[in-house]
């Protein structure tokens, strides 16, 4: 007979049990899987032979895998844009203003709005005679339109434009939840000692924010390498492999080339650049925060 405390225990596992299952099944069991196929030719057609590391040589001797790379690494450049426009926002909409729950329920429209949906809705507004082009042409700043996602050097960049507007509202209230989890007693101790709005958000809020600081980056870090999405739907890669990121190579080498084995080459490599970034980022990101997370 079970008493109480285990009661509640077996109850807790069985409400996870379905989530547990539906992860081991598409989670889990495809990591596991994947790894043996690193080291094989696999390709669903044809003999599978197991052929060592030389999936991983041929990867960093692949220039369209090692630009792929670079652009996916290139990526993270929207990871300091994201979490200070969201601080920023955050710290905007945390006041008792007029209108503030509007402004934060626009934030996040993007954020619930289908990835599929914007990523279509941002290709045609970049489209040479797009409103993006109107707007700017409109504005004095462009003379003639762009052909954003067509040119080489812009298409990454306008790729990674709608990334950061996708992300903005997720991160605005994850830090939105830290900056009301902030005694006000500190601020306003603050305050009575002599600092202004800025000093007290510079030395108060934004220290107290460092753990929403480590959680927002190491997502949006590992979101930016495996970018996939948006990229895929907008460019598909190009022009001429431009905007060609690690997500995109991994599933058209998988899916339209069926050189499944390198593939899963691909992705164990860049799972592991993943891992070091988040281990970089919880050895410095801890540094000069406050020790209840430490």
């Amino acid at each position: 007979m079970l008493n109480t405390r285990n009661r509640r225990y077996l109850f807790a596992y069985l409400m996870m049990a379905p989530g547990l299952l539906l992860m081991a099944i598409f989670t889990f069991y495809p990591i596991i899987y994947g790894l043996p196929l690193t080291f094989t030719n696999y390709s669903v057609i044809g003999e599978t032979k197991w052929i060592g590391l030389a999936n991983f040589k041929r990867a960093f001797s692949d220039p369209d895998f090692l630009l792929a790379l670079k652009n996916s690494i290139l990526y993270i450049i929207v990871v300091p844009v994201i979490q200070i426009l969201s601080i920023c926002m955050a710290i905007l909409v945390n006041n008792n203003l007029k209108g503030v729950r509007f402004f934060r329920v626009s934030y996040f429209v993007p954020v619930v709005t289908s990835m599929v949906a914007a990523a279509i809705a941002w290709k045609w507004m970049f489209e040479q005679k797009g409103i993006i082009n109107f707007i700017l042409e409109s504005a004095g700043i462009t003379n003639g339109n762009i052909a954003w996602l067509a040119n080489p050097d812009t298409a990454l960049y306008a790729v990674m434009f709608v990334t950061v507007w996708k992300g903005l509202g997720y991160y605005m209230m994850i830090y939105l939840a830290g900056l009301q989890s902030i005694p006000s007693e500190l601020q306003e101790a603050a305050k009575i000692d002599g600092a202004n709005r800025a000093q007290v958000i510079r030395h108060v809020t934004i220290p107290l924010l460092q753990p929403f600081v480590l959680l927002c980056s190491l997502l949006s870090v590992m979101s930016a390498i495996r970018v996939f999405d948006e990229v895929y739907i907008m460019t598909g890669g190009g022009p001429a492999h431009a905007s060609m990121v690690t997500g995109v190579y991994t599933y058209v080498k998988a899916f339209q080339d069926f050189d499944f084995g390198y593939a899963a080459a691909i992705g164990l490599i860049v799972s592991l650049i993943v891992m070091l970034f988040s281990i970089i980022l919880f050895k410095y990101g801890k540094k000069g925060g406050l020790n209840y997370y430490g």
